[in-house]
């Protein structure tokens, strides 16, 4: 096992020499969006204490390894730490911090997927990243907008049935979710 680190270590300054612009953009472009959305969940007060290293060391992990479980794992703990501010902490709930804290969970997974098929040392026109991106605000758009109409609803449908709609609508998205990763490993 530590053959195995050691050579792992020993490959990184051919992995820096070898680096190429858009490949190490998407992959700051990962670490910002991991920092900002772990700034936006976690209560500032634990940001201002010996916290804000492991969580800081948490956001940047899906830069440094897009391949694995990192960004899963970041994103659960970004969310730990809103649900850790609001009913811990006592913040109110507010749109903007929902809003951004998904924008960023979301850019921040769809740059590590890029990551994750693009080597370190790729040669790749500025368009593939700029698209990717593209698409990813325009999905980031349209969800902001559905989820402030939404919100809208919620305010004039209240009520019991609304509540069992939502039921309903969580317990379909979870049945739709089984079912397409049992698709998935049958093939």
């Amino acid at each position: 096992m530590l053959t195995g680190l050691l050579r792992r270590l020993s490959r990184i300054p051919t992995v820096v020499r070898r680096a190429t612009v858009v490949p190490v953009t998407v992959r700051c472009g990962i670490a910002l969006a991991g920092v900002l959305a772990m700034t936006v969940a976690w209560p500032t007060a634990l940001l201002a204490s010996q916290f804000v290293v492991p969580l800081l060391v948490i956001a940047v992990w899906p830069a440094f390894a897009p391949r694995g479980r990192g960004a899963t794992f970041a994103a659960l703990i970004a969310v730990a730490g809103w649900i850790v501010d609001t009913a811990g902490y006592d913040s109110r709930i507010a749109l903007w911090r929902v809003v951004s804290l998904a924008t960023l969970l979301y850019l921040g997974h769809t740059l590590t997927a890029l990551a994750a098929v693009l080597p370190y040392d790729a040669v790749v026109n500025l368009d593939v990243p700029g698209l990717w991106i593209g698409r990813a605000l325009i999905v980031v758009l349209i969800s902001a907008v559905l989820t402030v109409l939404a919100l809208g609803l919620t305010e004039d449908l209240g009520g019991d049935a609304f509540q069992l709609a939502t039921l309903a609508g969580l317990a379909a998205a979870t049945g739709v979710t089984v079912i397409l990763v049992r698709l998935t490993r049958r093939t």
